[in-house]
């Protein structure tokens, strides 16, 4: 009875080799890797079993557009050409990377000879890039009481970039209460968005804040930039809307007395309106062309 079974068992120990040789198998080292913008990176494609010779491999680059050839023929193509080999058997290596980079890539590899005799891994890669100086915007001066926003924008690295806020050289924590120099502050700071929120500055408020925008791939800072924080003059205000009005009053007398002098009527004689005065004792009457004339006419008419 034992030699059957032993008999049996190499049979099926033979059959499991002849299934391992007679199926190619690809696995990688990393099918998440990254790199710094500009750095070299290994996209790794290892064969672990395999009988055919001489095995078609292929690698595409998978993106929103759809999938094309990076490798192809056993020539780099599209985008990656000149800048990526072939390591045997079917690692590919980017040099130089770019943000363009960043994709799907997928490692196929057919062989003609071997029973199972097509495999494929996709290999997902991040091209991180540092961000750029943000853009920040600070206010000069603010009332006391009132509420500012100070905000800070960087478009440029990858993945996104987070934000963080500092004054007088100091980070400004995400929440006030958590620090006792800012314990009496209010204000909000959305590390997502860049912002930086009070709803009523203090005078402990003023000072010189920057940004900084970071990201896996490292960070940049905005110059930094003075707020001030004064007080509003109330009894100031006041008595400057009072010297206003009574100026204003002033103006209003003024008219008024001028109108009742006639320094502002617009009648006037002319021509047409003209009455002869009467003639009063001890006064020579001249009489005018225009008036003989008129008198000359009415006597044609009587």
């Amino acid at each position: 009875m034992a030699k059957p079974r032993l008999a049996c068992l190499l049979a099926l120990l033979s059959t499991h080799c002849c299934v391992s040789v007679m199926a190619v198998v690809l696995r990688t080292s990393d099918n998440s890797p990254w790199t710094n913008e500009f750095d070299k990176i290994e996209l790794s494609c290892l064969i672990e079993s395999i009988s055919t010779i001489n095995p078609r491999i292929e690698w595409k680059k998978i993106t929103n557009d759809g999938p094309s050839y990076v490798y192809f023929d056993k020539k780099i193509s599209g985008d990656l050409e000149n800048r990526a080999v072939i390591r045997e058997p079917a690692t590919l290596v980017i040099n130089n990377a770019t943000r363009s980079d960043t994709a799907k890539y997928r490692c196929e590899v057919t062989a003609a000879d071997d029973q199972k005799s097509f495999d494929e891994i996709v290999i997902d890669l991040v091209v991180r890039v540092k961000p750029v100086v943000p853009k920040c915007s600070v206010p000069k001066s603010m009332p006391f009481g009132k509420s500012a926003e100070l905000s800070c924008v960087e478009e440029e690295g990858f993945p996104k970039s987070q934000y963080q806020w500092f004054k007088n050289r100091e980070e400004i924590p995400d929440d006030p209460k958590t620090s006792l120099k800012f314990f009496n502050s209010s204000y909000t700071l959305n590390a997502e968005t860049g912002t930086l929120k009070f709803s009523a500055v203090r005078k402990e408020d003023a000072g010189e804040y920057f940004c900084r925008a970071k990201n896996d791939a490292g960070y940049a800072e905005c110059p930094p930039q003075k707020m001030e924080v004064y007080d509003i003059n109330v009894v100031g205000i006041i008595l400057g809307v009072l010297v206003v009005v009574v100026v204003l009053l002033f103006i209003t007398a003024g008219i008024c007395c001028a109108y009742k002098r006639g320094y502002f009527s617009t009648h006037k004689q002319t021509g047409n309106n003209y009455k002869v005065p009467a003639k009063g004792d001890g006064v020579d009457y001249a009489r005018t062309e225009d008036e003989g004339d008129f008198r000359h006419k009415s006597s044609f008419v009587i």
